[in-house]
């Protein structure tokens, strides 16, 4: 199917909610189990405060990885990874799901074609969906899990989180449901400008290598070229959006102040931030966060694209919600 259209050649219908939801859940397995290392190590840079202390010296990613996998053994890499699985496949499902919704919505009632400036706000609208409906909640039960020093191999190091169930349980019980939206404000502006550029990106390079490629004018791309357009359309979201994930990350870790407002607190966040520790501690962690989220985007548009082909084109293709023969 050409990239900026939704109808598919000689009038196939676009992919079925059913194909969406599968295909995208199943990407995002696959994305949270490669590359979930990498977030754990940008989640510890963003809560480091070694740059308050005088003569400190930074921490780069590498250093960082090797001092939790000595500290807390390798597993400690996939801290809160429970949440991050229960979390992912409705995320994914989710955003491809209401992305390829909102495309639709948004596309040319008679040709079928979708501007440039649909594609970003059908990505921006994804992007907020799934960062109200199932994100938030799991980064929060994800940063307090990620955040706990301790080693796992050592069974008197008991942590005060044991796993995602109980952390939810845990933060639920002492903070109230609320604090699970901690941080939604920011969440769905990171996720909404996140996937507003990831989308527009993508589907822009994809568009040219079709036109560059007769053959794939109204055909999938090979697997190496979606694989590779979808690291650096990836790549391109966190560069676009790094302050707003990092004051997220600080406000989603701790429990708020009896009476203190949600805009209150990220505005003291900010200003702390910038006076005690400078303007690149809003930069801290984008190299992880970048080699997370691109690779991220390669393996999920990659399995996406693959699987949701496989789907379409099997005996029992599921067209507008239901199965045909």
């Amino acid at each position: 199917m050409a990239a900026n259209n939704v109808k598919g050649p000689h009038g196939k219908k676009p992919a079925s909610a059913a194909t969406n939801l599968i295909a995208g859940g199943a990407a995002g397995m696959m994305e949270a189990l490669a590359c979930h290392p990498l977030d754990t190590i940008k989640v510890r840079m963003q809560l480091s405060r070694r740059a308050r202390l005088p003569g400190a010296k930074r921490r780069g990613f590498l250093t960082t990885g090797k001092e939790i996998v000595k500290k807390e053994t390798p597993l400690g890499l996939y801290k809160g990874l429970g949440a991050v699985i229960t979390g992912i496949v409705p995320k994914m499902a989710i955003r491809f799901t209401s992305y390829e919704w909102y495309k639709q919505l948004l596309a040319d009632k008679e040709t079928g074609a979708v501007s440039g400036q649909a594609t970003f706000f059908a990505g921006l609208a994804a992007g907020v969906t799934e960062a109200v409906a199932v994100v938030t909640p799991m980064e929060v039960i994800k940063i307090r899990l990620q955040a706990q020093h301790h080693s796992m191999s050592d069974p008197l190091d008991i942590p005060k989180y044991r796993n995602a169930a109980h952390a939810l349980y845990t933060v639920v019980k002492e903070e109230g449901f609320g604090a699970i939206y901690r941080g939604v404000s920011l969440t769905a502006l990171r996720q909404g400008t996140n996937q507003a550029v990831n989308f527009s990106a993508y589907t822009q390079f994809k568009a040219f290598l079709q036109r560059m490629q007769p053959a794939y004018s109204e055909a999938e791309l090979p697997a190496y070229q979606t694989m590779v357009i979808g690291l650096i359309s990836g790549a391109m979201g966190p560069l676009s959006n790094a302050p707003i994930d990092t004051i997220k990350t600080r406000l989603q870790r701790t429990p708020a102040e009896p009476g203190e407002t949600a805009i209150s607190r990220i505005s003291t966040i900010a200003r702390s931030m910038f006076k005690q520790e400078g303007f690149h501690a809003f930069y801290k962690g984008i190299t992880p966060r970048i080699m997370r989220v691109a690779p991220g985007q390669a393996v999920t548009f990659t399995v996406y694209e693959y699987l949701k082909g496989k789907l379409e084109s099997s005996n029992m293709a599921m067209v507008g919600g239901k199965y045909e023969e």
